[in-house]
């Protein structure tokens, strides 16, 4: 007998240590779509030997185009409590028995090198940024490495860098590179 259901993705998800350093969150995670009943599921397994059975998870509906108000989990049922005054890229997770789980959703289209950006540090210890702060100071990041490779593109149409070093460096002695007089030099 086959199967008509796809195989699930492992979570693309980090998770702060267990430390002392508390955190505003737990770590982060990275879904693969949008689609919250395809991407629930294997979350909540990801996080089950931490944080036990999730029951509940709050979010914003907003960069979820369906919002089920239950997702099956593997023979049980996670509501889903939607609030659109909680951050758009927070998620947050709740278990009977280990309380909560605050995490850091990073939008499927995010760049790898972005994700894995923010990723390290929503899931530091001690990590005090908020979920927006870290998405604003990763949108800063990327228009700044944009504007730089931008830069480098017309520095190379212009003319390219700057000439090669003359092929007789300048003789310099002493532990502060003081240059030689050309008198000086053999």
């Amino acid at each position: 007998m086959t199967s008509t259901t796809a195989p699930t993705r492992q979570a693309r998800l980090a998770l702060t240590p267990n430390t002392s350093m508390a955190g505003l969150l737990d770590g982060a995670w990275w879904p693969y779509s949008r689609d919250l009943a395809t991407e629930l599921p294997p979350l909540v397994d990801a996080l089950r030997d931490r944080f036990g059975r999730v029951t509940r998870i709050t979010a914003n509906p907003v960069p979820w185009p369906v919002a089920p108000y239950q997702v099956p989990v593997g023979g049980y049922a996670v509501h889903v409590g939607w609030f659109t005054d909680q951050a758009p890229d927070t998620m947050i997770l709740l278990s009977y028995n280990l309380g909560r789980c605050d995490l850091l959703v990073i939008p499927p289209e995010t760049e790898p090198a972005a994700a894995a950006r923010l990723m390290a540090v929503a899931s530091a210890p001690g990590n005090l940024h908020t979920t927006d702060t870290l998405m604003s100071d990763e949108d800063a990041t990327v228009r700044r490495l944009r504007e730089a490779l931008a830069g480098e593109d017309a520095w190379e149409t212009e003319g390219g860098a700057s000439p090669p070093p003359p092929s007789h460096p300048r003789p310099v002695v002493g532990a502060r590179m003081i240059p030689l007089p050309r008198s000086m030099w053999r």
